[in-house]
């Protein structure tokens, strides 16, 4: 699926919930950490869904991957902050929040480490890179294997062409 606006991309919605999960616990009133902590903390979460909208924002493929991986980064400083928080007894009444936290960056990690995954194994350039012709040609190229794979399909499940795929 193609995206033209990052809002729409689940990894950087699920970024966002990220954030916005981080921020209600560390402005809850059952907060006892330090400042220092808490602004590291925000700025973590926040970093994730940034670093995804400004990779998006770039328009190529390279610097989207670049981004990625920065936003992964911060996906895992907000993970490794939160067992730390978890291991002290002055965020016990916290458990069960950060457990959720922890599970909601794991999530933004794999989403984000999928997508990059898949970006490297792609011959799109990205939007900068884009004219009508290259736009033509991988339409063309995505239109001829949903064909093929449609032929594919309509075989008898023996037919011989079959076995070779």
């Amino acid at each position: 699926m193609t995206y033209s606006r990052y809002e729409d991309i689940p990894a950087w919605q699920e970024a966002i919930l990220l954030a916005e999960g981080v921020y209600d616990m560390t402005e809850g009133k059952v907060w006892t950490g330090s400042r220092s902590l808490r602004d590291q903390l925000e700025r973590a979460a926040l970093s994730v869904s940034n670093n995804i909208a400004e990779g998006f924002e770039r328009g190529t493929t390279n610097e989207l991957l670049a981004f990625l991986y920065i936003a992964r980064g911060s996906a895992g400083e907000v993970r490794s902050m939160l067992c730390f928080i978890e291991q002290r007894p002055a965020f016990n009444n916290l458990k069960s929040q950060i457990s959720n936290l922890k599970s909601a960056a794991e999530s933004c990690s794999r989403q984000l480490r999928a997508w990059a995954d898949y970006l490297q194994n792609s011959d799109i350039k990205g939007q900068r890179h884009l004219n009508e012709k290259s736009r033509q040609h991988f339409d063309s190229k995505r239109k001829a294997e949903d064909f093929q794979q449609e032929l594919m399909e309509r075989l008898p499940p023996n037919h011989p062409l079959r076995r070779r795929s």
